[in-house]
C-alpha cells in the first residue's frame, strides 16, 4: 500500500526510479486492457517504453510480480469507488446498493484486470495485512459492521455477512464480466438487462442484512 512520502521527500534517483516503474505499470495497463495477460511480454514492455528487456527486470523481476503489482493497483480503484459510492449515497461508512453497483461496475469496466485479480491464487499465499487485497476484504467488514452498530442491519456475525456479500456480488461480476449473453441470452429473457440485474441482486443484499422493523 502507498505511504505518506511524497515525490518532493526522495531523491533525484528515486523520482527517476519511481517514473521508470509507473511507465512500465501504465504500459503493462494498456497492454493488458487490449490483449490480456498473454499479450504482456517483458520485450513487449520494453518497446512500449523504449527501454530494454533487461532494465524492466530491475524493477520487476518476473511477470508474476508485475501481474501482482496490477492486482493491487486494481484492488486500491475498487476500495476507492466503494468509498465514493457510500459518500455518494449518504453512508459514508456503511455498506448499501450504490457500493454494490459499484463494485460491479468496476468488474464490467475492467473485465480482465477483474477476472486476472481473482486468478492464479496461491492457496499457501494469503494476502499480506499490507494490501490492497486485504483492505479490501477489511472495508466490506467494516461497512457490514457500520450497519450493525447503527441498527440498519440485524445483529450477526459480521465475517460471516461479509463474506456472504462478497460471494454474492462476485458471482454475479464474474458472469457479467465473462458471458457477453448473461442476463439475455435465454428464450424468454430477451427483455431482462443487466441493469435490472444488478439492481435486484444489490437490492437483495441490503434487505436480507437489513434490521427487522417494528409494523407501524
Amino acid at each position: 500500500m502507498s505511504t505518506d512520502t511524497t515525490l518532493e521527500d526522495v531523491t533525484p534517483a528515486e523520482r527517476r526510479r519511481r517514473r521508470v516503474r509507473d511507465a512500465i505499470i501504465d504500459a503493462a495497463e494498456t497492454i493488458f486492457a487490449a490483449d490480456g495477460e498473454a499479450g504482456i511480454s517483458m520485450r513487449r514492455l520494453a518497446e512500449a517504453i523504449d527501454y530494454s528487456p533487461a532494465a524492466i527486470y530491475k524493477y520487476f523481476d518476473s511477470k508474476e510480480a508485475l501481474f501482482a503489482e496490477m492486482r493491487e493497483l486494481f484492488f486500491e480503484r475498487l476500495i476507492r469507488r466503494m468509498d465514493e459510492a457510500a459518500e455518494e449515497a449518504g453512508e459514508v461508512h456503511m455498506l448499501c446498493e450504490r457500493c454494490g453497483r459499484a463494485y460491479i461496475e468496476t468488474a464490467l469496466e475492467e473485465p480482465k484486470h477483474y477476472l486476472m485479480a481473482f486468478s492464479n491464487w496461491d492457496k499457501d499465499d494469503a494476502p499480506d495485512e499490507s494490501s490492497y487485497a486485504f483492505a479490501a476484504e477489511k472495508k466490506l467488514k467494516d461497512m457490514v459492521e457500520a450497519g450493525i452498530t447503527n441498527g440498519s442491519f440485524r445483529k450477526m456475525d459480521p465475517a460471516v455477512a461479509s463474506k456472504c456479500v462478497w460471494a454474492s456480488v462476485h458471482g454475479l461480476a464474474i458472469l457479467l464480466a465473462s458471458m457477453d449473453e448473461f442476463p439475455h441470452g435465454m428464450p424468454g429473457s430477451e427483455h431482462v438487462t443487466r441493469d435490472q440485474v444488478i439492481d435486484f441482486q444489490t437490492n437483495m443484499i441490503i434487505r436480507g442484512l437489513a434490521a427487522d422493523r417494528p409494523a407501524a
